[in-house]
């Protein structure tokens, strides 16, 4: 790997950003301070627009190159939120925030796409359009979506565009990509079951709610084994089971909670139909009553052939390794909903043997931040080379 020597100048400066979001993590859609700094720092930079308030928290900056006669527009996207974790790191610049941790490196790829704006704004070297995409809300809140739902395509005339997560277990330096599904479609579902109450000492006269709620459990996890094509992929997980409040009566209602995780718009559909059915059949047949919501979340995170190879060979020029057979993740990113608008792809940058992500000794590896905003800087100026 050759860092261009502007971008190894301000690593360190970069770092110390990154530690600073680290710090003071932010949920969801309140990334108040987080995109506060985001703005003042683009429009620092130079950057020829910085518009805040982009799916209400989101903030874009506009960098045109030298000459923006090719008229093509690329975007680049990080995410800003965290998650609500204790952290448990003694890392002189743990969360000052009780409750709140950068459990997933959001802290890092925010503070990369930064340090990729500030090389791309003093430097200009290519032809067209950068927009940098600071989203609020991936853990959950859809802001992806919102940011959509606002015209970020349209109000920028954003033609393709590009998204990066750290990956712990793969080595800083390397690379992970595919093409077609990448990370999958996230779906949940509440089961509420009804029975019938009574004395634990007397169940022939009661319709055993958690019995039949129990049996809905077992029978779910046919759904994958029997129904879904072997070859295709597919995880169903109950993950709350409640019923009950106390040793001698048996409850009258249940609820079951749980999510569904599919890589192909059909097996989306029979995995909501099939789950509907299972539900209601097993209830029947213990005297019971079932309802199932379900709630369809994240898309499935789809990298388009043309741009997922171009993403991989700018890797491989930055990075010391680039996989591009990786199997799909069966988490989920709401990314997908710019690749839904936008061709487009999304790839892993090695953390390191770090903790995983979500876990609450997680850290973003510093010594990965040369990888990333070298990546993106060259992303634009290859897509869009100077004339």
């Amino acid at each position: 790997m050759t860092v261009h020597p502007r971008i190894a100048e301000i690593v360190p400066e970069i770092a110390s950003w990154r530690q600073d979001f680290h710090s003071h993590p932010e949920l969801l859609f309140e990334v108040h301070r987080t995109a506060g700094i985001v703005a003042d720092r683009l429009r620092a930079f130079g950057c020829d627009e910085v518009v805040t308030g982009i799916g209400k928290t989101g903030v874009v900056g506009v960098i045109r190159g030298r000459n923006a006669a090719s008229g093509k527009v690329v975007g680049l996207r990080a995410d800003m939120d965290a998650l609500p974790i204790e952290e448990e790191t003694n890392l002189p610049y743990r969360s000052r925030n009780p409750g709140l941790m950068h459990a997933c490196g959001h802290d890092g790829h925010t503070a990369m796409l930064l340090g990729a704006a500030k090389y791309l704004a003093e430097t200009r070297n290519f032809d067209g359009t950068a927009i940098v995409i600071f989203q609020p809300a991936e853990e959950g809140g859809g802001g992806g979506d919102a940011m959509v739902r606002d015209g970020l395509m349209e109000r920028f005339g954003i033609q393709e565009v590009y998204g990066m997560h750290n990956w712990p277990g793969t080595p800083v330096g390397e690379f992970a990509i595919r093409q077609g599904p990448i990370m999958a479609a996230a779906d949940r579902f509440l089961i509420h079951v009804e029975g019938r109450g009574g004395h634990a000492a007397q169940p022939n006269r009661n319709i055993d709610t958690l019995l039949c709620a129990a049996q809905i459990v077992v029978a779910l996890q046919s759904i994958v084994a029997r129904n879904v094509d072997p070859l295709d992929s597919a995880v169903l997980s109950v993950c709350s089971f409640k019923s009950g409040e106390t040793y001698n009566v048996m409850p009258q209602h249940a609820h079951l909670m749980g999510t569904v995780r599919t890589l192909k718009p059909a097996t989306r559909d029979l995995m909501e139909a099939r789950i509907e059915s299972v539900v209601r059949a097993t209830a029947e047949a213990f005297g019971a009553k079932a309802t199932v919501e379900y709630q369809r979340g994240y898309p499935v995170t789809f990298n388009h052939a043309a741009e997922t190879e171009f993403m991989a060979g700018v890797a491989a020029k930055v990075g010391r390794k680039v996989r591009t057979d990786i199997p799909p993740e069966m988490g989920a990113e709401d990314f997908s909903y710019m690749l839904e608008k936008r061709p487009g792809a999304y790839i892993f940058m090695g953390n390191g043997d770090s903790a995983g992500c979500h876990h609450p000794a997680y850290n973003f590896d510093d010594s990965a931040i040369p990888y990333g905003v070298s990546l993106w800087a060259r992303i634009v100026e290859e897509r869009m080379p100077a004339a």
